[in-house]
């Protein structure tokens, strides 16, 4: 039945081991832009698999328009989306909402401000946006800072590694074909339990290993709000309250009021909501129904994003006071910090495509089916060791998602979604010195390295771990 080990298998995968050793060479040692990086890496690939030199770059090309094709509008719309809602008051208005009161439900809240919040915004704009407010939770609460800090970065992060419209995972769903529907609702239900036990449950270890609070972070906590537009609503000097206020940190001025919590919420979450809606319709509506076309057409990816930015250009547009060239000119603005993720996204595509098609697809199935590994440990495996080396979680879900394409072309639909989820979960392993998400918590935190790998690193390992076992729990019953 299978193909019989041959030179070729063991030439594709040393050039392939090579090829990712130069892009994290370039990325870490030289400093160079992932971009390029891949893109070097690709070229080198493909001439040593043995793909014709008239045909690498074409081979290349093939990839980066592949998976552009099928995120990069995706990242585009998202990113608007998450402009709008910061500039438009609306992350204050959910954040004002759910952390009203206090006590022992903190952790838990930020967990769940941070998971709505980082629905549509990247991990690094989400985490700006919420420090601030980690700031003065910790300050008014006399908590230990990881108490309520790791429940943020916990929900943060978990979006970031498991749920579209982000750009690894969509990546990883284009690469593998799988569906987006189908991956959000699974993902979904892997993020909240991944997020309970890596948030509100792990600080509470967290703020015992580095308990440090606003004074005790030598004043970065403090400097940190200040420096984010912190401030609280109205200064109270009353000590016994823990209500947290929102610091107003993200609105723009011009806004002349907030939208509403309950359009914020309707707004952010209505492309989930369609493309939900059109995976159930896939599952149990007949496609004969008259509003089955209708179904599948508002929850495609594109339309889905496209009615929740349009929807957003009114709640959080002109019923907050901006004006139409002001919303454009947000518009512009939005895209300015996502272009470096789209294209590092574009460039991991064609690796991928060279990696196909040079090849080393094949070998590494060769390799799996006689070591009686799933696609699902594959994938996770892969990812981890990718992300351990370059630092990039996004680098590595292109990547690792490109190498177990080939197995998974048989796979039905719901076991798709499962590997582009561990692919996923395997890209968070273990962040370090070589991730900018490390550097960038560090500071904001003013920890050492020593204590920020015993939080952050550890907190990054423990959702990569609990989001392989929870999907591998899953493909026992589908």
């Amino acid at each position: 039945m299978h193909q019989p080990w041959a030179s070729h298998d063991t030439q594709v995968l040393i050039i392939a081991a090579l090829g990712i050793a130069i892009v994290v060479l370039l990325i870490v040692w030289l400093k160079m832009h992932a971009f390029l990086a891949l893109t070097i890496g690709s070229l080198f690939v493909g001439i040593g698999s043995g793909i014709g030199l008239t045909d690498v770059a074409t081979s290349y090309e093939t990839g980066v328009g592949a998976v552009l094709g099928n995120v990069g509008v995706l990242i585009v719309l998202g990113a608007i989306l998450g402009k709008l809602l910061a500039d438009s008051g609306g992350a204050d208005e959910i954040v004002d909402t759910l952390l009203k009161g206090g006590g022992r439900s903190l952790p838990w809240k930020m967990a769940l401000v941070a998971f709505i919040i980082g629905i549509p915004m990247f991990f690094e704009i989400g985490l700006v946006l919420l420090i601030p407010v980690i700031m003065l939770a910790v300050k008014r609460a006399k908590r230990p800072a990881m108490l309520l800090a790791i429940p943020a970065l916990a929900g943060l992060s978990v979006l970031h590694g498991f749920i579209p419209p982000h750009p690894g995972p969509l990546a990883a769903i284009a690469n593998l074909h799988a569906d987006l529907g189908i991956t959000l609702a699974i993902g979904l239900a892997i993020a909240v339990p991944t997020v309970i036990i890596a948030g509100p449950l792990f600080s509470l270890v967290a703020a015992k290993w580095v308990p440090i609070g606003a004074a005790g972070a030598g004043g970065a906590l403090v400097g940190a709000t200040a420096g984010n537009g912190g401030g609280t609503g109205s200064q109270r000097d009353d000590t016994d309250t823990t209500e947290v206020q929102s610091t107003r940190g993200s609105r723009d001025p011009e806004a002349k009021r907030s939208p509403t919590f309950t359009w914020t919420l309707i707004t952010i979450l209505s492309p989930v909501f369609l493309m939900l809606v059109r995976a159930a319709a896939e599952v149990w509506m007949s496609d004969k129904a008259w509003i089955y076309p209708l179904i599948e057409f508002v929850g495609e990816p594109v339309v889905a994003l496209l009615i929740a930015v349009l929807l957003a250009m009114i709640t959080f547009g002109t019923s907050v006071g901006f004006s139409g060239s002001s919303i454009a000119d947000r518009m512009s603005k939005s895209l300015m910090p996502i272009v470096s993720a789209t294209f590092i996204v574009g460039a991991g595509g064609g690796f991928k495509q060279v990696l196909v098609d040079g090849g080393t697809g094949v070998a590494i199935g060769k390799i799996a089916i006689a070591a009686s590994l799933s696609v699902i440990l594959l994938g996770w495996l892969v990812a981890v060791m990718i992300r351990l080396a370059t630092g990039s979680a996004t680098v590595a879900t292109v990547t690792a998602s490109g190498i177990v394409a080939p197995l998974a072309s048989t796979l039905p639909p719901t076991h798709l979604a499962l590997v582009v989820l561990a692919v996923g979960a395997g890209s968070l392993f273990f962040s370090h010195v070589n991730d900018a998400g490390f550097w960038l918590v560090k500071e904001y935190f003013g920890m050492t390295v020593g204590q920020t790998i015993k939080t952050w690193s550890v907190m990054e390992t423990l959702i990569s771990v609990v989001g392989l076992g929870l999907v591998s729990l899953i493909a026992l019953f589908l």
